[in-house]
């Protein structure tokens, strides 16, 4: 018994060794262009751009959706796709991950890139790709992403360990530095705030009982605080409606620099997002982007960095992007297909019901 178990496990190590060798790495040499000639005349980065506008041209709110998915993607293990694999323990079913959106519109790109270039692109560029143009289709600066990472293989809710809202300015700079960001990467990251909406229940303590004074957060304008009770109920009405992260509502979809100097004004609806206004390591950072030209640019270069966030572990093209390739059961009934459409609109139902837990 004992040496059939010792087979067994040699076995499944073997394998192992054999499915990695094929796969290849995550940590691939990254570079810009990467699909120029690989599928034939056709341009890859073209067709996700043109994907993501379609799906942005009947729902706007897809472009904040893809910026955090990229962070949720990229600060747990590297920029892999991990977060897109279904499972019933991966990065997916992680609290901070529930209200992630944007699972059908990375569908839809491969779909499309598969079509005309089966087996070359993989998810984890479709979402650094996809992102790229939401933020561009928002007003910010096109910037030129690299590509050629390949798909991880594992995705792990016990992985998922993201910075939530309240955390403080020396705790989040040492989690960014974690992954190699410095504090203005950290502070022009934050900037993805510029568009989106935080559930009540992720700020309401700064309306009502911030660190357990019973009075708001002092640091919040009053004005604002006094508007925004009126959106945010008592906690004990349990009412969870959703507020803009820029409070300038000319700007609130718009990806600009308008952030910085809502959160200069005491503006800010995280906790983290006004602290960094306030804390020494990073009020001046703050003051320079509010007051310069260059938000786009610096913007663009933040998240270019995100995106080389590798492990080094195996990696693969999935042929979904749900699945790993070796766990891939393809529908084969119209029965089988429905099935799959209808987890995707379950999983946008719940997104948009679930508070954020992370950034």
């Amino acid at each position: 018994m004992t040496t059939a178990r010792a087979g067994a496990a040699l076995g499944l190590a073997l394998i192992g060794l054999v499915l990695a060798s094929l796969s290849g790495s995550c940590q691939g040499a990254l570079q810009v262009g990467f699909y120029n000639g690989k599928c034939g005349f056709s341009d890859v980065e073209a067709i996700v751009a043109g994907v993501v506008a379609a799906q942005i041209g009947k729902d706007p709110t897809i472009a904040p959706a893809l910026l955090r998915m990229q962070f949720h993607d990229c600060f747990v293990t590297g920029c892999d796709a991990s977060i897109l694999l279904d499972g019933k323990s991966s990065e997916k079913t992680a609290p901070p991950n529930l209200s992630v959106r944007g699972y059908d519109v990375i569908d839809a790109v491969k779909a499309a890139v598969e079509a005309v270039c089966p087996g070359v692109v993989s998810c984890a560029d479709i979402i650094v790709m996809a992102t790229r143009d939401a933020v561009s289709l928002s007003g910010g600066g096109r910037y030129k992403v690299e590509t050629g990472r390949k798909d991880g293989l594992v995705s792990l809710a016990s992985n998922v360990n993201l910075p939530p809202p309240s955390i403080s300015v020396d705790n989040s700079i040492a989690a960014f530095a974690q992954k190699g960001l410095n504090v203005s990467d950290m502070v022009l990251l934050l900037g993805g705030h510029t568009i989106g909406v935080a559930h009540c229940s992720l700020f309401q303590d700064r309306l009502y009982n911030f660190q357990s004074t019973g009075k708001p957060d002092p640091t919040m304008d009053p004005s604002l605080a006094s508007a925004l009770r009126s959106t945010c109920p008592n906690p004990q009405t349990n009412v969870d409606n959703i507020v803009n992260l820029d409070q300038n509502r000319l700007s609130a979809s718009i990806v600009d620099n308008s952030f910085y100097k809502q959160i200069l004004a005491h503006r800010g609806i995280l906790q983290i997002d006004q602290e960094i206004a306030l804390d020494g390591q990073t009020k001046d950072i703050v003051g320079a982007i509010a007051g310069g030209l260059d938000f786009s640019a610096r913007f663009g270069q933040a998240m270019v960095k995100l995106g080389t966030l590798q492990n080094g572990s195996p990696g693969e093209i999935r042929q979904s992007c749900r699945a790993i390739n070796t766990a891939r059961k393809l529908p084969t009934s119209k029965d089988e297909q429905r099935t799959g459409k209808r987890q995707q609109q379950r999983d946008n139902l719940r997104a948009r019901s679930i508070p954020k837990r992370g950034f």
